[in-house]
């Protein structure tokens, strides 16, 4: 497909990189001459300087021929107003990205009146997110498939767990509960099991299961399931705003330590049953002053990755809370995973998968694709297909199939009904199907099978 995107910060940037690496044609457009270089010459694709918003630059971009135009740039304005005129030039799906919360109330709207195929916001994604794990403390990253009948949760084995030292094939005969494993992260490799594997203390588990299931498993293998009941958040920017609304929503007592005065004002007149404190999120005396020791779920928000992560430490130090920690830069994957930091997010990462998964059902060969994630720092995809017609991979038993390797069918959505699948299970028509691959950019149900 012929792609364009408008705005090239970290966002845009990602975006350029991932759907790039997916064979689309990319061009970019940005005012800033600086950055505009840079990507010239670390990205393969065709870099513009100029106004995204100007009918001409569109032009020069190739409007009139594009498949879809993605507005990334600093301003919602300017966002909405560009996909506005990318649709009146040409004949091409738009995305933009809209942040201020005072346009939250009016996103369908705006979507339906403009004609926006979607609109996107980053840190309104991230809160709910944090917001999901803070329901389930144990987890390091939940992700929902078939409209939350299955969902992939993501944990840390450690020493007392009951998993350290025991063998796969034990999770179903001897716990008797009904997950399925998908992929393990074992130091910088990506592991997808199979019945022998036996799981070390420090591996990442990403396993499927229904909700209620999830509940089950931890409680057998001793692993905290209540929800937390307060919350400490350091950064009083859109992300903690938004998650503070869902957490005094869910009746959790919730804290917002800022800095700026302006800011703090603000916050209080609109979350009045949080409480707001100014001052300095990264001074250890005002943490324990305000109890970090104490509360159940810790988040750093800050626009600083170095203190997110440094007073994370000192939360994981002094305090037993679930802790999350807002990361921008994706380079420092490789220092948190040896820090063992509870759980990370990455808001751009967030955005850039929601909209690669949407032009992945733009793309013809592709409209079976229902959900994709990228999972374990990109390393691996977990992806929903749905089967609309006969194929190759139909009724014939799983263990019959000619899998690619480093593949796994991870399970069945049939009529609303989930199935964790065994060889002997067959794929059929209607059915809603995730599976778990390191073989990067599969479209189609059939991309599972050897060539």
């Amino acid at each position: 497909m012929n792609i364009i995107i408008v705005g090239c910060g970290k966002v845009g940037t990602t975006l350029a990189q991932q759907l790039g690496s997916e064979k689309h044609d990319i061009t970019l457009i940005d005012s800033n001459p600086e950055r505009i270089s840079s990507l010239a010459d670390s990205l393969d694709a065709k870099v513009l300087q100029g106004n995204g918003v100007s009918f001409k630059m569109l032009q020069e971009a190739g409007i009139s021929r594009a498949d879809l135009l993605i507005a990334v740039t600093g301003s919602d304005e300017e966002n909405l107003l560009c996909c506005c005129i990318a649709k009146k030039a040409g004949h091409c799906k738009t995305i933009a990205r809209v942040r201020n919360p005072i346009y939250n109330n009016d996103v369908a709207f705006l979507r339906d009146e403009l004609g926006l195929a979607m609109i996107i916001n980053p840190e309104l994604m991230c809160a709910n997110e944090i917001a999901r794990i803070f329901q389930f403390p144990s987890a390091i990253k939940i992700e929902s498939f078939s409209k939350g009948l299955v969902e992939m949760i993501h944990f840390r084995v450690t020493g007392d767990c009951l998993l350290s030292g025991y063998p796969l094939m034990n999770i179903r005969s001897k716990l008797g509960v009904d997950v399925l494993i998908a992929c393990v992260t074992r130091g910088e490799e990506l592991i997808i099991p199979r019945g022998d594997f036996v799981f070390r203390e420090g591996d990442v588990i990403a396993f499927l299961a229904k909700p209620q299931i999830t509940t089950e498993f931890f409680n057998k293998i001793g692993f905290q399931t209540g929800r937390i009941r307060t919350a400490m958040l350091i950064g009083g920017g859109k992300i903690s705003y938004y998650l503070a609304q869902r957490l005094l929503l869910g009746g959790i007592d919730t804290k917002i330590i800022e800095q700026d005065y302006d800011r703090c004002k603000e916050l209080s007149e609109l979350l009045p049953k949080a409480t707001i404190i100014c001052g300095d999120g990264t001074d250890e005396k005002l943490l324990k002053q305000e109890g970090m020791e104490n509360v159940d779920g810790f988040a750093a928000l800050t626009g600083l990755d170095e203190e997110n992560i440094l007073v994370s430490l000192l939360a994981k130090k002094i305090s037993k809370a679930k802790i999350i920690t807002k990361i921008n830069r994706i380079n420092f994957n490789s220092v948190l995973g040896e820090l063992q930091i509870d759980t990370t997010t990455f808001p751009r990462l967030l955005t850039a998968d929601t909209i690669v998964r949407y032009a992945r059902s733009l793309d013809a060969a592709s409209d079976n694709v229902e959900n994709l994630y990228r999972i374990e720092d990109g390393k691996a995809e977990a992806l929903e297909f749905y089967i609309d017609k006969e194929s190759r991979v139909t009724g014939t038993p799983i263990a019959g199939l000619k899998l690619r390797s480093n593949l796994t069918i991870c399970s069945i959505n049939r009529k609303g009904r989930l199935l964790l699948p065994t060889g002997a299970d067959s794929l059929q028509v209607g059915d809603y199907v995730i599976v778990v691959t390191t073989n990067p950019g599969m479209n189609d149900i059939t991309d599972i099978l050897q060539a």
